[in-house]
């Protein structure tokens, strides 16, 4: 009787020790802060906590410091490749690429994409005589890039920054995403869904649109359609000529968000503000109803806000309800003060910033680097500056 008395205690015991193993696993699975069935990509895993962004293998803040790496959103619409990469001379370009960002204590990379591009309309990506461009190879060109990214520790966010002009070999930005633009962000957040150190940028910059006198919208976007779309913006980008009597019906960030949670990828979304970006003032108010977002503030010295009284009126109150990224920040001439005073009050927030760019682009003063090797431009060089100063 005692035998089965204490094999009786036993199987309570094993009992309750199940049922305290099973609830601990549960709260770990239920907690914005879960990785458990996450890979081991080598990069931070972040995700959205109150106000902050923290990295979900340690629970600790993570602040996005880093740069735009550019040529995804406009190689495969010029014909001369699917993005700089197709220039970089190395054995494993991809790898190369991503040692040298590195280098610079970059801890996130943002990728503008083409959605022509990676859904093969408008005739994207083109090819050339010598080369037969797929929608196939620029994915792959994108994947492996980001795995490179991802093995240097550093997060990959992903754009949708531009499309295809049809029948020119020139891109553009349109004022809002389009229906297509719901197939790009299902294909890919399907793709990246098992990615946890991906973050996902819905639209590059919303804007409205006035006439070629600058005398009235063809476009007057509210922050209403923002959230909700409905409304109908002009056909073409805003380097191109419109009357606005093309025009598409506008999906907005809601749609957006829906189709990255519907395709089963939960990382983070970054949403944009309106006037490119630049206009955070009703952010919130009329954010889509999600726990993992975050805003995106493009930073730059010819825009509206750019100033301190707008960075403390706006930007300072947002962020103490959600996390407020900078991820694109540069000025006309980036080494005479804007950029050292954004950043002055950014670090003094703990709100990050991703230079735009790093490109060789001779005549861009907002160019990081001179050439494929990554050598730093006056810029690069203060860029590269404050991001070790930050690295570790």
């Amino acid at each position: 009787m005692r035998h089965v008395l204490r094999h009786a205690r036993w199987i309570v015991l094993a009992v309750v020790v199940v049922l305290v193993s099973c609830g601990a696993l549960y709260t770990q699975l239920n907690s914005p802060i879960a990785s458990l069935a996450s890979p081991d990509t080598g990069a931070p895993h972040p995700v959205v906590e109150g106000n902050r962004i923290v990295d979900a293998r340690s629970g600790r803040e993570f602040v996005p410091r880093g740069v735009n790496w550019s040529s995804f959103e406009y190689a495969c619409a010029q014909g001369w490749g699917y993005s700089a990469l197709d220039n970089v001379v190395a054995r494993d370009p991809y790898a190369t690429e991503a040692k040298m960002i590195a280098k610079w204590g970059v801890n996130t990379v943002r990728l503008p994409l083409n959605q022509d591009c990676w859904l093969g309309t408008r005739g994207a990506p083109v090819s050339d005589q010598h080369v037969e461009r797929s929608v196939e190879g620029y994915r792959s060109e994108v994947h492996q890039f980001v795995a490179a990214l991802n093995d240097e520790g550093i997060v990959a966010v992903l754009d949708l920054h531009s499309r295809k002009r049809i029948g020119q070999p020139e891109f553009g930005n349109l004022a809002m995403p389009d229906s297509e633009s719901i197939a790009f962000w299902t294909s890919v957040a399907d793709e990246y869904a098992g990615n946890p150190s991906v973050l996902f940028d819905a639209f590059n910059e919303p804007y409205s649109r006035y006439n070629a006198g600058g005398t009235r919208y063809l476009f007057d976007l509210t922050w209403k359609c923002w959230r909700d779309g409905g409304c109908r913006a002009p056909a073409v980008d805003d380097q191109t000529a419109s009357a606005g009597q093309v025009t598409y019906a506008v999906q907005g960030m809601a749609a957006v968000v829906a189709a990255i949670r519907n395709a089963g990828a939960e990382q983070p979304v970054l949403l944009g503000g309106l006037d490119y970006a630049n206009d955070l003032s009703h952010w919130l108010e009329f954010a889509p109803d999600d726990d993992q977002l975050i805003a995106a503030f493009h930073s730059y010295d010819f825009k509206r806000c750019a100033d301190q009284d707008c960075w403390n009126g706006i930007l300072d109150p947002l962020a103490d309800s959600v996390p407020v990224l900078t991820t694109e920040l540069g000025a006309e001439h980036p080494e005479k003060g804007y950029v050292g005073r954004y950043l002055d009050w950014a670090d003094a927030h703990n709100i990050g910033a991703l230079f735009w760019v790093w490109a060789d682009h001779p005549a861009d003063p907002m160019a990081l680097v001179t050439n494929e090797r990554g050598r730093p431009t006056a810029y690069g060089t203060a860029a590269r500056n404050w991001l070790t100063g930050h690295a570790g």
